[in-house]
């Protein structure tokens, strides 16, 4: 089964059993548009860099999530930071869409209940490890020693900015996650993706917690 790396983040941001977020949707929800254009810059859609977003070529992908944020760089106008993509995808709150998806996929099952009696909660727990195990086999083979593909090694530094991969990974080592995070061994054009990534996720996880705080003491 073919999923995007936004659902290979969103499969080990959550408990297999439970179905819970391992990490806040402040972390969480900046890595997953973050992952989104990634994938259009490893797919070389578009070219990321610390100021721009740059469409490159806009034949579709196939997939409607990915297909949709690409036809909207392109209708733009100006050339946009990747933080303000990051902040504009997460406005559409993407991350439902997807784990709707990977339930219609049979990946994931949802489950609604209450707390309190009251307050409506949605679990998210796996129908089908095998997905999430390939994924987990990839990204263990690379923080191991062995070289990472493009899409390993932004998923990895995606994981790391969010602060999933001490959860999902424990025992890896923080040299090695570090050095696949920072893109120093990777071909220019993948770390210059994964620089742009890294510093769009921590602007806009600043962001949301500025705004959190903000909100919280008004």
């Amino acid at each position: 089964m073919t999923v995007t790396i936004a659902e290979e983040l969103l499969l080990l941001a959550y408990s297999e059993d439970e179905g819970k977020q391992l990490v806040s949707s402040t972390q969480l929800d900046p890595a997953l548009c973050g992952a989104i254009l990634a994938e259009l810059a490893v797919n070389d859609r578009i070219e990321l860099s610390d100021k721009t977003v740059t469409v490159k070529d806009r034949a579709p992908l196939g997939d409607d999530e990915l297909d949709g944020v690409l036809d909207r760089i392109a209708a733009e106008g100006r050339e946009r930071k990747p933080v303000w993509w990051v902040q504009k995808l997460m406005s559409g709150k993407p991350r439902r869409r997807l784990l709707t998806r990977l339930v219609e996929r049979g990946v994931l099952a949802e489950q609604r209940g209450k707390v309190l009696g009251i307050f409506t909660t949605t679990r998210w727990p796996e129908a089908d490890g095998s997905v999430e195990a390939n994924v987990r086999e990839r990204v263990a083979s690379a923080l191991a020693g062995a070289d990472p593909d493009p899409r390993t090694a932004v998923l990895i530094a995606l994981l790391h900015a969010a602060k999933i991969d001490r959860k999902v990974f424990p025992g890896a080592s923080k040299e090695r996650v570090k050095q696949i995070a920072e893109g120093a061994w990777a071909a220019d054009a993948v770390a210059k993706t994964i620089a742009a990534i890294n510093a769009a996720m921590m602007a806009a996880v600043t962001s949301a917690a500025v705004a959190a705080s903000t909100a919280a003491t008004s």
